[in-house]
């Protein structure tokens, strides 16, 4: 049977906790419960189907991914896909943006994932607080609210997750450290 995945980094506490608490304010004030589906997160490839009788196979192909470098993540302020999606905005990251290339190049050759979309918006990184059900006047409401509000956290990543969809929620499945310690002999 096929189940669904993706591949993300998460943050980690404090951040998770308030980032959730966002998604949960969301939902009270507007009715939006959408991204309470999944822990806070940043996609690095987006959701496939992947067969749960192989599934050793993807996750001993996870755990053989290497970047060799921890990956230095600032989240900074609210942006929006208009007119669906609210997030909390990544500054720019060559570290990331090469994590995610190298990563979508390991899951195509290794694990013959094609679904990863290369189109003309390539990589956007972000953590979404607001989406999928949310309407259009909803969600003009909620910008004129969040567009000038200010966030602001710093982590540094060393991790992916790989995401499951169990019983219709998004959950950290199996965490993978994709750096490795060189231990150099002189």
């Amino acid at each position: 049977m096929n189940q669904e995945y993706f591949i993300a980094i998460v943050p980690p506490e404090p951040i998770l906790s308030n980032i959730t608490a966002i998604k949960t304010e969301l939902f009270q004030n507007y009715g939006s419960k959408g991204a309470l589906r999944s822990p806070a997160h940043i996609t690095l490839h987006m959701p496939f189907s992947w067969d749960d009788e192989k599934e050793e196979k993807l996750i001993s192909n996870l755990e053989a991914f290497q970047f060799n470098q921890k990956v230095e993540i600032e989240l900074k302020n609210y942006d929006c896909f208009e007119p669906r999606v609210i997030f909390i905005s990544t500054s720019e990251n060559e570290q990331l943006k090469a994590l995610q290339k190298n990563l979508v190049q390991h899951c195509k050759k290794h694990l013959q994932l094609f679904n990863q979309a290369d189109d003309m918006r390539g990589f956007h990184p972000h953590v979404t607080v607001a989406f999928r059900d949310l309407k259009k006047p909803v969600f003009y409401k909620i910008w004129e609210v969040y567009k000038d509000k200010n966030f602001n956290a710093q982590f540094i990543s060393r991790h992916i997750c790989l995401m499951k969809n169990i019983n219709d929620k998004w959950q950290v499945y199996k965490t993978f450290d994709f750096t490795r310690e060189i231990n150099l002999i002189f």
